[in-house]
């Protein structure tokens, strides 16, 4: 069974960084994209950025690109979001998850979610 546990998440103001962080196993990384979604209060869950297996393919929501980063260790067990120039509209519970499919942005084709990690930003 895959397992993810994200960390990293705070409260933090306009313009700072946060780093999360996503860990599983070997496995996982070897047979799955891993992405970050998120979801804000009274919004559905959204796409932010996926990584691919063990190469650097990489994939991000227009709303964040410039701005976030999506990486992986080289043990291939923890995954990054960095998070910079963080906005306000940032605000979410950030989820980890996989997807069979290469750099999915469809929420629906991820599953075996983390419990997710609680990111505010405030003005």
């Amino acid at each position: 069974q895959v397992q993810l546990v994200e960390s990293g998440g705070g409260v933090v103001q306009a313009g700072d960084s946060l780093r999360l962080s996503c860990a599983t196993s070997e496995l996982t990384y070897s047979l799955y994209t891993v992405g970050w979604l998120r979801q804000a209060p009274g919004k559905a869950r959204e796409f932010v950025a996926a990584i691919w297996r063990k190469n650097t393919n990489t994939r991000y929501a227009d709303s964040v690109r410039d701005r976030f980063t999506i990486s992986r260790d080289n043990s291939d067990t923890t995954m990054y979001l960095q998070m910079n120039s963080l906005r306000p509209e940032d605000t979410a519970i950030y989820y980890c998850a996989v997807s069979p499919t290469f750099l999915s942005d469809h929420v629906r084709t991820y599953s075996y979610w983390g419990q997710g990690t609680q990111v505010t930003v405030s003005s």
